[in-house]
């Protein structure tokens, strides 16, 4: 059977045609890149069990994989329920074209579907969770989501020594409202594939743009930097890199672990 070809009038027919939640879906994978079927689930088909929303999300999934709209990747990821593997999702070219119109990172770059390298591909999938996580936590109420910016909106660009530009990436860059209070963050979503020195490198620049005063402007603060490690062992190697810090800077950042961000992210840790 011959492939779909992805005219501008298919496209245009998609974005009348499509339910709500299929664009939604999509706003998702264009911020984001890529998520699991899980992570989709629990993000957009929550109103029934958990067994009937899993075959929603299937059932929508292969309905918009033969529309060119999303594609599973070839690599699959460990994490699953007894040790198994999920899919992954990402955006055909369909779907890159609808995401230039209606998702938040404005469909950059139109490309074909491809797999990045496992370590890649990993890291995007516990970016994506943090944001999943971060939805669940405000649905328990009285909290909200109010802005979830991942590479490359979370980005920041300022000016160094000499007058050069230096661009400061990290992995996101949250807001979130819980009753009067609103909790702003830089999050490094560390995997301990990165060594010591060269996390210690990244706190520099960090520093140095705290020091430019450019996001207390914009914010009337500056987030802190959370550093989100995989197991205790790493965290305290980061939270050593940190009390190198000079002592007025050592308050911007905190070390946790993977499974504490939603309380970090939230205020809700001691």
């Amino acid at each position: 059977m011959s492939r779909q070809r992805v005219t501008s009038a298919y496209v245009e027919r998609l974005a009348a045609e499509l339910p709500e939640r299929d664009l939604v879906l999509v706003e998702t994978l264009d911020r984001f890149r890529v998520a699991t079927a899980a992570q989709l689930r629990r993000l957009h088909f929550t109103s029934g069990t958990e067994a009937a929303n899993a075959r929603q999300v299937w059932r929508r999934l292969r309905a918009l994989t033969d529309l060119r709209v999303v594609t599973v990747l070839e690599r699959r990821i460990g994490g699953g329920r007894g040790g198994s593997t999920q899919a992954v999702y990402a955006l055909d070219v369909a779907g890159q074209k609808l995401g230039a119109a209606c998702g938040p990172a404005g469909g950059r770059r139109l490309r074909r579907p491809w797999t990045p390298g496992n370590q890649f591909l990993a890291h995007s999938v516990a970016v994506t969770e943090l944001y999943v996580v971060l939805c669940e936590r405000a649905r328990d109420g009285g909290s909200e989501v109010l802005a979830f910016d991942a590479e490359p909106l979370c980005w920041r660009r300022f000016t160094g020594s000499g007058g050069a530009a230096v661009w400061l990436k990290p992995d996101a860059f949250v807001r979130f409202g819980a009753g009067e209070y609103e909790h702003l963050s830089f999050v490094e979503v560390d995997r301990a594939t990165a060594s010591v020195p060269t996390v210690a490198r990244k706190l520099d620049l960090y520093r140095r743009y705290w020091q430019t005063g450019r996001e207390q402007e914009r914010f009337g603060a500056f987030g802190r930097v959370l550093l989100l490690a995989p197991n205790a062992a790493r965290r305290d190697d980061l939270a050593a890199a940190v009390k190198r810090q000079p002592t007025d800077a050592q308050p911007l950042f905190r070390a946790g672990l993977h499974e504490d961000a939603a309380d970090l992210l939230t205020g809700r840790a001691p």
